[in-house]
C-alpha cells in the first residue's frame, strides 16, 4: 500500500495530480500546471510538500568518526547549526546515495536522504557501524518528520509573516530552531531548486496546519503549491543530480562532476581507495549539459552521438520552462569536451543538434 503524507487530502482537495513515488503517493502537479508552477518559484514562490524525504539520526560518542568513514565530505567542517551536501559510498566508489547533513549538537547529526534510497541508506549505515565497530546509536526518524520547501525570491518575506526566526541574518546552508505559525520546527537555508528558499523539518501531525499557514502567508506573494515535476525541472535547469539519474550504485561521484565534495587529504572513508584508483587512471565517463539547437524534447536513456558514433545517454532531459528549449544531462565518454562544442542526440530516430554549454542552463551565461 502506497503511504500518504499528512498534506495528501490537502493536494487532492487542491485538485492534484497524485502519483506513486518511492513507496509514497505524491502530488506531481496541481491544475495550475508543471510550467506555471516552475516559473512561480524562479519569479515569486512555491510550496512543496517532500515528507516523503527520509531523516535518519546519528548520535553517540563516535558521531563524527563514523560520519567521517562514512561520507566523502569532510564533516569535521560543520559547526552546530550548520548543513553540509555529502556523498555515501560503496566500497567501489559507486554510489548509495546524496545526502544534505545537519550537525545539530555535539556528537547529534541528522542526514536528510532520498525517499528512494531511505531503507538501503540505513541498512548500509548499521552494516558499516557494525562491521567497523563504531559507537552510535542510529534512528530512522521518517515517519516521524514532515518537510516542506519553500523556495522562491519572495520565500523570505513569506516565511517573514509567521516566524519570529531572524530570516535575513540566516546564511545558506544553516539551520536554526524556531517556531513556524506556532510549531516547532527545524529551519533550514536550503533547497533543490537554484533559488534562495528554506526547508521546513516538523512533526508529521502538524505539517498541515504549517502548510495552511504558509498558503495564508503567501498569498498576496504569488505563492502556488508545487508539486514533484517542477520539483524536477527545476533542478535540472541548475544540473543539480537525481539520484538514480546523475548518480547511482554504478556512477561514482568523481563521473557525476562532484569531486568538489569527495575530500581525498581527510582520513579514511568508504570508497575512497577505488576512487583514488578511478582518479589515478583517469575517469572514463563525463556528465555534460546539452542545449537543443533542433526542435525536440531529449529524454532519459536516449543515445548520444558524436557525429555517427555513440558515446553515451542522456540521464535526465526536459522542455526548459525558462529557456523554452530542450535541454539535458548526459552520461558520456571521457574526452576534451567544451562550451560551444557540438553533440547529437537521438531523439525518435532522428539525430538532433545540441550544444555542450557550461552549466547551469539557468541563468543562462
Amino acid at each position: 500500500m502506497l503511504k500518504k503524507t499528512a498534506l495528501h487530502g490537502i493536494h487532492r482537495l487542491l485538485g492534484a495530480k497524485m502519483v506513486p513515488f518511492a513507496g509514497w503517493e505524491m502530488p506531481v502537479n496541481y491544475p495550475t500546471g508543471v510550467i506555471e508552477e516552475h516559473l512561480a518559484v524562479r519569479r515569486k514562490a512555491g510550496l512543496f510538500d517532500v515528507s516523503h524525504m527520509g531523516q535518519i539520526r546519528v548520535t553517540g560518542f563516535q558521531a563524527l568518526a563514523f560520519i567521517q568513514y562514512l561520507t566523502t565530505n569532510d564533516a569535521s567542517q560543520l559547526t552546530p547549526g550548520q548543513v553540509q551536501y555529502t556523498i555515501i559510498c560503496y566500497p567501489n566508489g559507486g554510489t548509495v546515495d546524496d545526502t544534505t547533513l545537519y550537525r545539530v549538537g555535539n556528537g547529534e547529526y541528522l542526514f536528510c536522504v532520498n525517499a528512494s534510497r531511505c531503507d538501503e541508506d540505513f541498512a548500509w549505515m548499521e552494516t558499516i557501524a557494525a562491521e567497523k565497530g563504531f559507537d552510535v546509536q542510529l534512528a530512522n526518524l521518517s515517519d516521524e518528520y514532515g518537510l516542506l520547501a519553500l523556495q522562491g525570491p519572495a520565500a523570505g518575506a513569506i516565511l517573514g509573516k509567521i516566524t519570529g526566526a531572524g530570516l535575513a541574518g540566516l546564511p545558506s546552508f544553516h539551520f536554526v530552531e524556531e517556531k513556524v505559525a506556532g510549531v516547532c520546527a527545524l529551519i533550514s537555508r536550503t533547497g533543490y531548486t537554484g533559488e534562495d528558499g528554506f526547508e521546513l523539518y516538523l512533526p508529521a501531525n502538524e505539517t498541515a496546519a504549517v502548510w495552511n499557514a504558509l498558503m495564508d502567508a503567501g498569498q498576496d506573494q504569488g505563492l502556488l503549491p508545487v508539486g514533484l515535476g517542477a520539483r524536477d525541472t527545476l533542478r535540472l535547469e541548475k544540473k543539480y543530480a537525481l539520484y538514480g539519474h546523475e548518480l547511482s550504485a554504478d556512477i561514482t561521484p568523481l563521473e557525476a562532476g562532484l569531486a568538489w565534495v569527495v575530500k581525498f587529504d581527510k582520513a579514511d572513508f568508504n570508497g575512497k581507495a577505488a576512487l583514488e584508483e578511478l582518479k589515478r587512471n583517469g575517469i572514463p565517463r563525463q556528465l555534460v549539459c546539452l542545449q537543443m539547437e533542433e526542435a525536440g524534447i531529449p529524454r532519459e536513456k536516449y543515445l548520444v552521438y558524436d557525429g555517427d558514433r555513440p558515446i553515451g545517454t542522456v540521464t535526465s532531459g526536459t522542455l526548459s520552462p525558462s529557456l523554452r528549449q530542450g535541454i539535458a544531462i548526459a552520461l558520456v565518454a571521457a574526452g576534451s569536451w567544451k562550451p560551444g562544442q557540438r553533440l547529437k542526440i537521438d531523439i525518435h530516430g532522428r539525430k538532433r543538434s545540441a550544444l555542450i554549454i557550461k552549466p547551469p542552463f539557468y541563468p543562462p551565461r
